[in-house]
């Protein structure tokens, strides 16, 4: 059984001698005890052991199992995994299946033989155990919700644990950003994160597609609604329904759309193009743009209360050339992928070609990144990409201005730079990492800890 210092079982039990006679039958385990329901709880909350093996005669009533309940219920609704045995007088059978159909894990009568009281506990820590380990399995096992992007800055990351934070709610979120900055990889991460992950993700380009098409692509059309409506068709909305819609490129939808948009997100009901029928549609709406919204309210293009509809939650997704260290580390990743097509030998990144990234603006952002390396995988010559490869401008080796003169913050930011710049290089290889920055492996993971890196 466990040999660690934490607890595995709590005793509450206000004889002290059953309460030692208890604890010398489990002798095997690493125990505690309480006298007391206040005591018992104060115990629980500090070591949260497994098992429990309690009595429902406690004081300040210990000739009544009121105490017990209360402490019964407390601990499966603060603990509701763990295994609670509860002991009984053997008189006391309609107590003891009270307690069972309340949420215990068992019952012994007492007295209570010492080698069936360690079995019932040893059972039920085994339990939990397994319990604990299928839940540990079925998270390795479920999709990563992020799993389409790659990241190591601080600023990102924290866009990141906003969208876990949001998934779980029905709030509309908007995102903004650059084009090209993985707008679409955050709605599906948001998508996937959410409760209705098994629901349909459906994405549509508001600025894609000719205005006197977007309605019915939206909204869908009755059969003979117009010519060539030769049948019924839902629209993007009605085809999300229990999942997830994205309207990428909100900025550029008409404004007689933005008005027939803003009765769905109200009323959360559609009328198909030729129709009279009111359909309800359970969706959440994320939206994405490039563009100033706020900008194009004041002149007229954007409808304000639209905006706010849509902006209940906004998350804004920092450009590559802000995402110190991204550009070598998602570089690699694509290098990794486009080298491994049929006829392509194994391709890595020269450091002049690292070099060339990490001082490129990407201005395209990921995607300017992404075809950048695919022509470097073709263009390539040899076994490393060069930067001729990468059709690059030469790079500019101006120096950038001062960021200030407080010694330990200069210090902590060059340290955080040049760790994050090191791990992209390297791909995220700590040993390489480490002799690239002079240092051993321990001092680097130090510093990586220090500095809030993972």
């Amino acid at each position: 059984m466990s040999q660690a210092k934490t607890p595995s079982v709590l005793v509450v039990e206000d004889d002290l001698a059953l309460q030692k006679q208890i604890r010398w039958s489990l002798d095997r385990l690493e125990s505690v005890a309480a006298a007391d329901r206040q005591e018992a709880m104060a115990l629980m909350r500090r070591h949260q052991p497994p098992v429990v093996t309690m009595d429902l005669g406690l004081p300040p009533a210990a000739d009544h199992a009121t105490e017990g309940f209360a402490l019964l219920a407390e601990i499966m609704a603060a603990f509701p995994d763990t295994k609670v045995i509860v002991l009984t007088g053997q008189n006391d059978q309609a107590h003891a299946l009270k307690a069972v159909d309340e949420g215990a894990y068992d019952f012994l009568a007492k007295p209570f033989e010492p080698e069936v009281l360690a079995l019932t506990v040893e059972r039920a820590f085994r339990l939990h155990e397994l319990q604990q380990e299928n839940r540990r399995l079925r998270h390795a096992q479920a999709p990563d919700a992020m799993a389409g992007l790659i990241t190591r800055d601080p600023g990102m990351l924290k866009v990141c644990r906003m969208i876990e934070k949001v998934a779980n709610t029905d709030a509309t979120v908007m995102l903004l950003g650059e084009s090209g900055t993985g707008k679409e990889v955050m709605a599906r991460g948001l998508h996937q994160a959410s409760g209705r992950h098994t629901g349909k993700f459906v994405a549509i380009n508001c600025a894609a597609i000719p205005e006197n098409l977007l309605e019915t692509e939206l909204f869908g059309h009755e059969k003979g609604a117009f010519t060539g409506a030769v049948k019924t068709t839902q629209g993007k909305i009605e085809t999300a329904h229990g999942g997830t819609l994205m309207l990428d490129e909100i900025g550029d939808l008409p404004l007689p759309l933005q008005a027939k948009l803003l009765r769905f997100l109200q009323e959360r009901v559609i009328e198909r193009v030729g129709g009279r029928q009111e359909i309800s549609v359970d969706v959440r709406i994320v939206c994405a743009t490039h563009q100033d919204l706020k900008q194009l309210i004041a002149q007229g293009q954007f409808r304000e209360d639209l905006f706010y509809r849509l902006a209940e939650i906004v998350v804004e997704i920092p450009a590559l050339r802000q995402r110190l260290g991204d550009a070598v580390l998602i570089a690699h990743a694509f290098v990794a992928r486009f080298a491994t097509q049929p006829g392509r030998a194994a391709l890595s990144l020269s450091p002049e070609a690292v070099r060339a990234i990490e001082h490129h603006a990407w201005p395209g952002n990921i995607r300017e990144l992404e075809n950048c390396i695919k022509r470097a995988c073709i263009m390539a010559d040899g076994p490393r990409i060069l930067p001729d490869d990468l059709g690059l401008p030469p790079l500019d080796e101006s120096l950038s201005p001062d960021e200030g003169l407080d010694l330990r913050k200069v210090r902590e930011m060059a340290e955080r730079r040049a760790v994050i710049t090191a791990l992209a290089r390297v791909d995220g290889n700590v040993l390489q990492a480490a002799e690239l920055l002079g240092v051993s492996r321990p001092t680097l993971y130090d510093l990586m800890h220090r500095l809030g890196l993972r």
